[in-house]
Order: structure tokens, then C-alpha cells, then sequence
């Protein structure tokens, strides 16, 4: 059985009626040269109202144009494993990973990661894309993950969507704040990052939801997206994320660092519908909602 083939679909609108159809594609579908190569080598690439549409052509206005995308090969093992769907379609697939898995196979993780899980969802659903995850999250944080099922959606989803936290740290904060501090990677470590001067600029906005058992419920939203923002800033002002042991945290009532990514929303680059995935932090509401 041959497998589905992602496509997208965008109708010529009236700015662009009679332009030649490699100049629609290129400024308006923002399908790159190389693309534009594969495209007209694959059957049934670019089709205009179902027929065959060749770069040479002339475009009208109103006129459906479908880019029907080359199969990929899955370019990891597939695991069989539990995912939970949150959103799908033609273009992208939202899941809600969970804490302690991470998102590509590295050298200590190669079967036991999201991009097996998905590799084993995409045969069991006749499809086969690269996977491309659109936001990366630390291998202990848990929440929303969306993955571009062809490399136009992977070009430009990331630049558009819009994502909310919910985290808990240590101690309490009252209101909102903004943390404007720049980051860079510590000394003398691979990965830990710290607020430096000759950082790169990092903003992280704030939110108290509750206070209890000298712990905040936090909601943040990310300006830039620097690599453990959240956490490093969250320890720069005294308050770790409980669980987070490599950025000051405790471990002693949370075991791993409490931080989720509860919601996304960005508009469908291909139709402009706004698209809202929500995924509360269900977990850390429960055990917050236990302290005393």
C-alpha cells in the first residue's frame, strides 16, 4: 500500500491573479527553490483544480492550488508506545509528551524517545514524513509538541506560534513580572545556561496563579526562546522550578522539574484559521493542590 502523501492546499488570491505560477509559489507559498526542484520531479507535485499546474503556467485568481509533498523515509525506529493526540492534520501533528521522554534519539536514548512513538504512528496510518518537531522540549518537561509533517510547514510554523507555560517554583511571587536578562552557557558546562552580560538577550514574562506551601503556580510566556530560558531565569531571581536539582531546585516533593507546555496557538499558515491547542498541566495542579 502506497503511502499517504501530505499536501496543502492555497487558493490564488486576487493580488497574484495572472502571475506566473513559480512566482506565486515562491513569494506567496514560500516554497523554496529547492522545493520548487523536488516538486516538478514528483507526480502530481502541484496540481491547479485538480490538474497538472507546471511552473511556466499562469495562476487566476481563486483558483485551488494543491502542493502534494514527496514521500520521506522515517528516519527512526519505530517503537510501539502510547500518544496522546491532542491535534492533527495535512500539515502538522500536536501530542502531549510526557515528562522523562526525550523528544530525538541521542546516544543514551535511541528507542525510547517521542520521534520512535511517532515514527510508529505515522505506519500505522500509511504516512511517512521526516520528523521535524516545530518546539523542543527538555527531555523532563513535559506538554505540547507540534511536528511538521513536510519541510514547508517546518520553514514557517516556528516563527508564528505562540506558547503559554505552567510551571511551579520555589517560594512565593505575587502578580506578574517580566525577566529581561541575557543568557549564555555556563563555565564549564554543556548545557546548563546562566544570566551573563555577554549573553544573548532573553525575555520571559510571568504570571502568579496561586501560592501554597511556600510554592508558586506560574503561567510564562517566552519573548525569545533561549535554550532552559524559563529555568535559568526562574533561578536568577531566587525561585528554581521545584524539581528543577540542576538549576537550584529541590527533589525532596517533586521529582523532576515542574515545567509544562499547556498551550499553543498560532494561525494555519496555509487557510489563516487561528488554531488553539490547550493541554492543561493536570499533574502539577494535583500535587500543587496537595502542599500544605
Amino acid at each position: 500500500m502506497e503511502n499517504k502523501r501530505s499536501e496543502t492546499i492555497f487558493i490564488v488570491p486576487q493580488s497574484f491573479d495572472r502571475m506566473n505560477a513559480e512566482i506565486f509559489l515562491r513569494k506567496h507559498c514560500a516554497v523554496s527553490a529547492r522545493l520548487l526542484t523536488r516538486l516538478k520531479r514528483t507526480e502530481n507535485g502541484i496540481t491547479r483544480n485538480g490538474e497538472l499546474l507546471r511552473s511556466i503556467d499562469k495562476v487566476n485568481a481563486g483558483d485551488v492550488i494543491t502542493i502534494k509533498f514527496p514521500n520521506e523515509e522515517i528516519s527512526v525506529e519505530p517503537i510501539e508506545g502510547k500518544l496522546d493526540v491532542l491535534f492533527e492534520n495535512k500539515n502538522i501533528l500536536a501530542v502531549n509528551k510526557p515528562p522523562f521522554m526525550p523528544v530525538h534519539p541521542v546516544h543514551d536514548h535511541i528507542f525510547d524517545t517521542l520521534a520512535n512513538i511517532v515514527a510508529y504512528y505515522q505506519i500505522q496510518n500509511d504516512e511517512s514524513y521526516t520528523f521535524r518537531a516545530v518546539n523542543r522540549l527538555d527531555r523532563n518537561t513535559s506538554g505540547i509538541v507540534i511536528i511538521a509533517k513536510n519541510r514547508l510547514t517546518a520553514s514557517i510554523l516556528p516563527n508564528t506560534v505562540k506558547k503559554k507555560y505552567t510551571a511551579i517554583c520555589e517560594g512565593e511571587l505575587f502578580g506578574s513580572g517580566t525577566i529581561d536578562a541575557p543568557l549564555a552557557l555556563k563555565e564549564g558546562h554543556t548545557i546548563c545556561r546562566e544570566v551573563r552580560a555577554d549573553g544573548v538577550r532573553a525575555v520571559t514574562h510571568w504570571k502568579s496563579l496561586a501560592v501554597k506551601g511556600n510554592h508558586t503556580m506560574l503561567e510564562l510566556v517566552l519573548e525569545t526562546g533561549r535554550t532552559h530560558q524559563i529555568r535559568a531565569h526562574m533561578a536568577h531571581i531566587g525561585h528554581p522550578l521545584a524539581g528543577d536539582d540542576m538549576y537550584g531546585g529541590h527533589l525532596d516533593i517533586f521529582d523532576r522539574q515542574c515545567l509544562h507546555c499547556s498551550q499553543a496557538e498560532f494561525e494555519d499558515i496555509y487557510s489563516g484559521e487561528k488554531i488553539v491547542i490547550d493541554c492543561p498541566a493536570k499533574e502539577f495542579w494535583d500535587k500543587f493542590n496537595k502542599l500544605v
